[in-house]
């Protein structure tokens, strides 16, 4: 029986998605809790593999198992044996052709930035404190040339391993609410440190220092030294991934009925932080 499982988490205290034979992982974490429901050893494969530090509040993944348990089972037995910054949200049976990877039809990732004068220990480790004054608007309108399918040669981490580097990128935003703002961006894949350095080189925008058009010349001359820094993994949140219907997965938390939308910043920020979230 194959089922698909989702999983929130804060990745502060893992050296990212992926088992490490001598670090802490999400995926080992999570392979340990299901093996203790399952009483057997559990190998999962996820949709998207996160980078230290980069928490997650819908990524899903899925695995095999010949055990016959509740699913409800499966949600609190994982839940029981996993530290507090790790939790299953669901567990659901899928057809044997689902695969967390390579079915999944788009990913969904949003950065926040808390900009203000200050820094604020609440949120340490949890957005990127930019001090000085961000325009959201300028961000935001420099930021829809990269909308389409183009080769992010521009964006991609010198390590990244992807044969290819043309993706789909299916929509990006920037907006403000009170002194957060937040990225916005959905693609069918993403290359490694992709959205990160993204924000990085709008955030070079924003503040006034580059024109709205670099961004643009950045994106065409496919040359990583010609784009912006790399933004913190703080601030960074997989968000959402999308499925065809047919394996009838959970909606994302926040999610309309067309799959839109997910956890606004209310989910993430404490409450008094910032504004309520608004377009």
């Amino acid at each position: 029986m194959r089922l698909a499982i989702g999983v929130e988490y804060v990745g502060t205290a893992y050296a990212g998605w992926q088992r490490q034979p001598h670090a802490p992982s999400v995926q080992g974490e999570v392979e340990h809790a299901l093996a203790t429901v399952a009483a057997h050893r559990v190998e999962i494969t996820c949709a998207g593999r996160t980078d230290r530090g980069v928490h997650a509040l819908g990524q899903v993944a899925h695995f095999d198992t010949d055990a016959q348990r509740p699913m409800r089972g499966w949600t609190l037995g994982a839940n029981t044996a996993l530290p507090p910054d790790v939790a299953v949200q669901w567990v659901v049976p899928v057809p044997d052709d689902f695969h967390a990877r390579y079915s999944a039809t788009a990913r969904t990732y949003r950065y926040l930035i808390l900009n203000r004068a200050t820094r604020s220990p609440v949120l340490r480790e949890r957005a990127w404190w930019v001090h000085a004054p961000l325009d959201a608007a300028r961000m935001h309108a420099a930021a829809q040339v990269l909308v389409g399918a183009h080769d992010f040669s521009a964006f991609r981490a010198a390590e990244c391993q992807s044969r290819v580097p043309v993706r789909r990128l299916e929509r990006i935003s920037v907006r403000r609410a009170g002194e957060v703002l937040t990225v916005e961006v959905t693609a069918n894949a993403f290359l490694h440190h992709m959205v990160r350095n993204l924000v990085g080189t709008l955030a070079e925008v924003g503040d006034g220092s580059r024109p709205l058009a670099w961004v643009g010349e950045a994106l065409a001359s496919r040359d990583r030294r010609l784009s912006g820094p790399t933004a913190p993994a703080d601030g960074l949140y997989f968000l959402r991934v999308d499925y065809p219907a047919r394996f009838a997965l959970p909606a994302a938390p926040g999610a309309d009925a067309s799959g839109a939308g997910g956890p606004g910043v209310s989910a993430i920020i404490p409450a008094g932080v910032t504004a309520p979230d608004r377009a």
